[in-house]
């Protein structure tokens, strides 16, 4: 059976990229990082495919197994596209999620323009400088306020085209089938299929 690392050691999104991946790429063992005792390599890149590709090359490099990595965030057209690659640390390098919508919000008062967009790029690197890519959008607005308690990140101020709901109050289930990760990695599956390796 042919094995390969999803690049990451968080257990739900682990679940979530294995559940998508799994009808279509058939015959595969999927493994975490939480197996193996390694250092996460320095995200520097300044856009999320570069990002991307840092985490599939760096693990492919040390651990010489096929390797799915991916980068995601959010942009917001009044922002100019910001936070983009700092979502996760827009508020600083220990932010919470509370700082993190705080933040947003302060810096959103009185725009009227609300469009935003999450954006994830997905890599499987299967060889050295081989591997295809993959990028999945999510379109919304964001909200005045947070709502829901569901979700995490920047899902209780996310409301997607053709909702009234944050992503927060919809819930994973509902999420997971039109997010910008399903879409990233449902197309790369179709990719991984095409190549024939499996």
């Amino acid at each position: 059976m042919n094995k390969i690392v999803i690049a990451t050691t968080n257990k739900h999104k682990f679940n979530e990229i294995r559940d998508i991946l799994s009808p279509i790429v058939g015959n595969v063992e999927f493994l975490s990082l939480n197996g193996y005792d390694i250092n996460p390599p320095k995200e520097d890149g300044k856009t999320f495919f570069e990002n991307a590709l840092i985490k599939a090359r760096y693990y492919y490099s040390k651990l010489r197994i096929p390797v799915l990595s991916d980068d995601s965030g959010l942009e917001v057209e009044a922002l100019g596209g910001r936070p983009g690659v700092l979502s996760a640390r827009y508020a600083g390098e220990n932010s919470t999620q509370r700082d993190l919508i705080n933040k947003l919000l302060k810096e959103m008062e009185g725009v009227t323009n609300r469009k935003a967009r999450f954006v994830c790029v997905a890599i499987f690197m299967y060889g050295d400088e081989k591997f295809i890519f993959s990028q999945g959008v999510l379109w919304g607005n964001i909200s005045h306020e947070p709502r829901g308690d569901k979700g995490f990140g920047y899902d209780p101020v996310f409301i997607p085209d053709g909702y009234t709901r944050t992503l927060a109050e919809l819930g994973e289930e509902v999420k997971n089938k039109m997010s910008h990760r399903y879409n990233a990695f449902f197309e790369l599956a179709l990719k991984m299929k095409e190549l024939g390796i499996f």
